[in-house]
Formats: structure tokens, C-alpha cells, sequence
């Protein structure tokens, strides 16, 4: 896909995300992959007024060009993309049953199948670190081993897939899981499933969502 294409996408999500309540403000931050680095959102910027020129380069080795400073969250992008080479988009968002969940510190465990879908039987909270910092982003790397998305402690969430379309759709399965996971600690502790049960159900994402062959 050309460059133009790509900052496109990046600000009709950045519009997308803002009207289903899953970002806020100038809050949050996405990217996608572009040859040796990647397009990211700049600095201090909402929904309202971002413009494709308004995207932000940042190469693997941390330089960046455009007309603005990129993302505080740049090198958690940068890192991811380093690390898993399978990953062409990430979302961070403060996400209100995300957040949530993140500023008790706590992972969720194996209570819906649905968690198949980013990768293992739970979602791991990173420990707590300040935002833009070196720290923070190798706590993510540490929770998103083997998994899709992680909580970030006192902070938010991240989402990465493929393609910008993957990750939007586990940005929105985790925001979803985490409600449901509130839901269901107000009213008791929620039955976990097995392993074995968890392991069937993973089994079953090999094929979810593909063509028939």
C-alpha cells in the first residue's frame, strides 16, 4: 500500500476510534509499518483537525520527519516492530473498561473463549512505568509475549495486528472483554474456564475467520 494510503488510513482510524468512545482527546496514539520504520500519529493530537500531512515518520533506529514531534509513544511502536515482525499495526488507547482495569494492576484470566483471539488464555497487565519511557516500553514487550494486546498499569492498552483492520479489531475485542470482565466482578468472581476447555477453544481460532480452503 503507498505511503499516502497508509496516512490516510491512520487518520480516518484516529476519526474512527474517536467516535465509538474508544480514544479520547489527544489521548492515545496508532501506527502501521512502512518499509524501515513507520507512519505514526503526532504529538498532542486529537481526532478533530488531523490531516494526513500531519503524520509522522519514525525510522527502526528512532529518527523521525514530518512537522511535528511524533507520539510521546513512539518507542513502544518502534519496539514492537522490532520485536514481531509479524505485526504491521499498533493501537494504544485509554479506553475507559481498559483503563479501568489497568489501574488495579491486574491481568485477566481465562473467563471467555474470547481471549483465544489475542493469542493465550489471558491478558497481561504491564507493570507500571512513566509514559514515553524506555521502561515502559519493555514492560509492554514483557506482557505481549505470544499475545496480541496487553494492559499497561495506570495507563491504558495496546492492540497490534497484522494490518491496521486486525488491530482495530482486537483493540475493540479488548475493550469488550474488559466490560465484561467488570461486569462480572460486581456480581461475583467469575468461573475460569480449564485448560483443557481454553485449549479447544484456541484450537478452533486456527480457522476463524479464513476462507474455506
Amino acid at each position: 500500500m503507498m505511503e499516502i494510503e497508509l496516512r490516510a488510513k491512520l487518520v480516518q482510524m484516529t476519526k474512527r476510534l474517536d467516535a465509538m468512545g474508544l480514544s479520547h482527546g489527544s489521548s492515545g496514539n496508532l501506527s502501521v509499518r512502512l518499509e524501515d520504520g513507520f507512519l505514526i500519529t503526532p504529538s498532542g493530537f486529537g481526532a478533530e483537525g488531523l490531516t494526513e500531512e500531519d503524520i509522522v515518520f519514525v525510522s527502526l533506529s528512532g529518527e523521525s520527519s514530518g512537522r511535528w514531534q511524533p507520539s510521546s509513544e513512539w518507542l513502544f511502536h518502534r519496539d514492537i516492530y522490532v520485536a514481531r515482525k509479524e505485526f504491521g499495526a499498533v493501537i494504544h488507547t485509554h479506553s475507559n473498561a481498559a483503563t479501568s482495569l489497568a489501574c488495579l494492576r491486574r491481568d485477566i484470566p481465562p473467563f471467555h473463549y474470547m481471549l483465544a483471539l489475542l493469542g493465550g488464555d489471558s491478558l497481561r497487565c504491564a507493570n507500571y512505568a512513566t509514559f514515553g519511557t524506555q521502561a515502559l516500553s519493555d514492560n509492554a514487550l514483557e506482557a505481549m509475549k505470544d499475545r496480541k494486546a496487553c494492559l499497561l498499569a495506570n495507563h491504558g492498552m495496546i492492540a497490534a495486528g497484522k494490518d491496521l483492520a486486525e488491530a482495530f479489531k482486537n483493540t475493540v475485542e479488548v475493550e469488550n472483554l474488559c466490560e465484561l470482565y467488570m461486569r462480572a466482578l460486581s456480581v461475583g468472581e467469575p468461573v475460569l474456564l480449564g485448560r483443557e476447555e481454553f485449549t479447544d477453544a484456541l484450537s478452533r481460532f486456527s480457522t476463524y475467520g479464513k476462507p474455506r480452503e
